[in-house]
């Protein structure tokens, strides 16, 4: 069942991760899957909040069994509810044999299903607008902070850390990459969050340029952002690029037969930016993607020895 699981996770990174389906090919073959376990997890529960036609109670009900199946599976108990299907449960079985293989904290998993509660309404955690980036940081250390801690033993860190680096300053930035995709994510999804009622980009940095919700309504429906959106794009690419930015040292420290396959992913993700800015900003009436051509090229580089 543990290897049903890691298939089931491969499949589902290549057909919805696929930045980092390519990235994990750079990877040595058990820390592949790894990948592929953690991955699968993760859009497990976002497709249950973002993509699921239940109620919010439903919603709920449905994290909560993948909570407790995660908890079953870590101890070595069978399936503990009837509700978790039997793909959800291979795939959880490969998780617990990943936390296993190479000592991932399980508390990180804890953390990030509380960021997939504040999504769902009704729920104590609930959130669905963010005054400032400390607000918004709240959800993003559970929803993508997390995973590049999850990612530190699997690509291989030591406790003692890496490269001349320590692990505070090497899972700092790990933690700040995945934040850096996350808001990359955000900034080309606007239209598609707003549909599901939620801003994720921090009000006051969008008050700056004189958007509130209402001009962000307005230009959604007329499908182009107005020219005060569009500054604001401008404006919170720059931070979204410094974040990359300052997640370098941490990748340069990592071990080099790990090393390429985050360096690629973090070019091709900070490649999205580049896309954002070609359409004017025009996130509203299309999805900025890297061709794979570029995203093959990024991974190719990241080959290449440093210096």
């Amino acid at each position: 069942m543990t290897e049903r699981g890691y298939r089931i996770g491969r499949a589902m990174t290549a057909r919805a991760g696929r930045t980092y389906y390519l990235a994990a090919g750079l990877l040595p073959a058990d820390r592949r899957r790894g990948v592929y376990a953690l991955y699968g997890f993760a859009r497990m529960a976002d497709d249950i909040v973002d993509r699921s036609p239940q109620a919010p109670a439903a919603q709920v009900a449905a994290l909560d069994a993948l909570a407790a199946g995660l908890t079953a599976a870590l101890d070595g108990e069978s399936l503990p509810d009837p509700s978790l299907t039997a793909d959800q449960w291979a795939l959880l079985r490969s998780l617990a044999a990943t936390v296993e293989r190479f000592g991932i904290d399980p508390a990180t998993f804890g953390a990030f299903l509380r960021s997939m509660r504040m999504d769902v309404p009704g729920t104590a955690e609930f959130r669905s607008r963010y005054r400032s980036f400390a607000e918004l940081h709240d959800y993003t250390y559970g929803s993508a902070a997390v995973i590049g801690l999850q990612m530190l033993p699997i690509l291989g860190v030591p406790p003692g850390g890496s490269g001349g680096v320590s692990y505070d300053d090497v899972a700092g930035g790990a933690a700040l990459l995945g934040e850096a995709f996350q808001l990359t994510n955000f900034l080309r999804d606007v239209a598609e969050d707003l549909d599901r009622d939620r801003i994720y980009l921090p009000a006051d940095h969008l008050a700056a340029f004189g958007v509130d919700e209402e001009v962000l309504r307005a230009d959604v429906h007329r499908g182009r952002p107005g020219p005060a959106l569009r500054a604001a794009l401008r404006h919170l690419i720059a931070i979204n690029r410094d974040q990359y930015r300052r997640t370098a040292p941490a990748i340069a420290a990592l071990p080099g037969r790990t090393r390429p396959a985050i360096a690629a992913a973090a070019r091709s993700y900070a490649d999205i930016l580049t896309e954002i800015e070609r359409s004017d900003y025009d996130v509203l009436s299309r999805r900025a993607v890297v061709p794979k051509r570029r995203r093959v090229v990024h991974a190719a580089r990241a080959l290449l020895p440093a210096g």
